[in-house]
């Protein structure tokens, strides 16, 4: 084969469809879950701090690192098996231990992660989870257990993947501060079909938590977001009636536009990450293939109850802001429109108080040039008269004299003026 030349991300980007496998479990286990987000600005922030924090949780198992620069790590630490996940916004920790303890839900088996370890976090906990994953009985003994594990007004319980398993949860925090979610396992079921259905409930409830920051940034702007739009009607209003000089409400106009549209600019990314978790929610409980479970609701019902109105709200929100700040900028424009236009008359009656007077001008100055022609012509037939003073001595009179010199002299000066006036012009 000839050789030819790879290119350079050839394998970077094939091996990054492999980069994140599923975690593999049998049954029984407990699985614990932890994500973890910087408060403000987690997208920018140093990922290296994450990978220090993981490397602490690993030395204290004597577990190998990490390569440099990882986004992912998958290991065995103790009897537990740890998957870490750097994501863009958080970082996730799923530990998943052998067997389970006799007491459901048990605190301490959250104690894989150290209390210390978890207080030296770099970042705040968006959620965790335990799952608690066994073999699963007949239905009423699974009825029954769900009955005391979960809060049966919004227990969510489904069959997933063909009947493999029987998953529940009631969204609700327990008093250790964790979701709970309990996977009862179709005997036969593999292994990697039950991490699949692990990875998947642990990404159900990431991404929704993720997604609802989305709805508290809303409800922190939502009065803030009626007063501008109480403004804005009231300075269009004072647009229609003309109650206000117009250079006044052009420049509240333009104050509120640029209100609006910075708050645009900061929720821009929340709204939009918003919409793409919604999206993986949405995608992730799709692909679990639910089937009712005598006759409770879904995961999807669940959410469509009580997950979607949220949603619906930002989604509402994230419109309306746009709105706002769309007619904010027509406001705007008509406004200054407007005072283009009373400028443009202002402007033309200027224009035409000019035209007046510089005709008045061109008046002035040809009376001005007229008497001007009379001076000039005075004096002239003065210095001819001068000149021609000799031709008096053979019989001509001084005042003949002048008179014949008076009409040749005013024409020439009037014709001299003339075509200066021509020249300038």
């Amino acid at each position: 084969m000839t050789p030819i030349d790879d290119h350079p991300l050839r394998y970077a980007l094939a091996n990054e469809l492999h980069a994140r496998p599923f975690p593999v479990a049998t049954t029984p286990c407990t699985v614990v879950f932890l994500a973890i987000k910087k408060p403000v600005a987690a997208a920018a922030r140093d990922r290296g701090e994450d990978l220090v924090h993981l490397i602490d949780l690993l030395d204290r198992h004597g577990a190998p690192h990490p390569q440099p620069e990882a986004t992912h790590y998958a290991g065995q630490i103790g009897r537990h098996w740890l998957k870490w996940e750097q994501h863009t916004e958080f970082v996730t920790y799923t530990a998943i231990t052998p067997n389970v303890s006799d007491r459901p839900f048990n605190p301490a088996d959250f104690e894989v992660f150290p209390p210390d370890w978890l207080m030296s976090s770099p970042g705040q906990r968006v959620t965790s989870a335990m799952l608690r994953v066994v073999e699963r009985q007949d239905d009423d003994k699974v009825k029954s257990s769900l009955a005391n594990w979960f809060e049966p007004e919004s227990l969510a319980v489904a069959r997933v993947l063909d009947d493999a398993a029987i998953c529940a949860s009631d969204f609700r925090i327990d008093p250790a501060g964790h979701m709970r979610f309990a996977l009862f396992v179709t005997q036969g079921t593999g292994r990697r079909r039950i991490g699949r259905i692990i990875q998947r409930l642990c990404e159900v409830e990431t991404y929704k938590a993720m997604s609802m920051l989305g709805f508290a940034r809303v409800k922190q702007l939502k009065s803030r977001i009626g007063e501008l739009d109480g403004k804005l009607t009231r300075l269009m209003g004072q647009m229609t009636d003309n109650s206000a000089q117009p250079e006044e409400l052009l420049e509240d106009l333009l104050s509120t536009s640029i209100e609006l549209e910075t708050l645009s600019a900061q929720c821009s990314f929340r709204f939009g990450a918003t919409g793409a978790y919604e999206a993986i929610v949405n995608q992730r409980i799709e692909v679990l293939r639910e089937e009712r479970f005598q006759g409770g609701q879904s995961f999807a019902d669940f959410m469509m109850r009580r997950y979607d109105p949220a949603i619906r709200t930002v989604k509402s929100t994230e419109r309306r802001l746009q709105a706002l700040s769309d007619r904010a900028i027509r406001a705007g424009d008509l406004l200054r429109t407007r005072v283009d236009v009373e400028r443009s008359a202002q402007n033309q009656a200027l224009l035409e108080s000019m035209d007046r007077r510089a005709d008045l001008a061109l008046r002035l100055q040809h009376t001005v040039e007229g008497l001007s022609v009379v001076a000039i012509s005075y004096y002239a037939v003065s210095l001819v008269s001068y000149l021609l003073y000799p031709l008096t001595k053979a019989g001509v009179s001084k005042g003949m004299l002048t008179a014949a010199v008076t009409i040749p002299v005013v024409m020439m000066v009037w014709f001299a003026i003339r075509q200066i006036r021509k020249r300038l012009e």
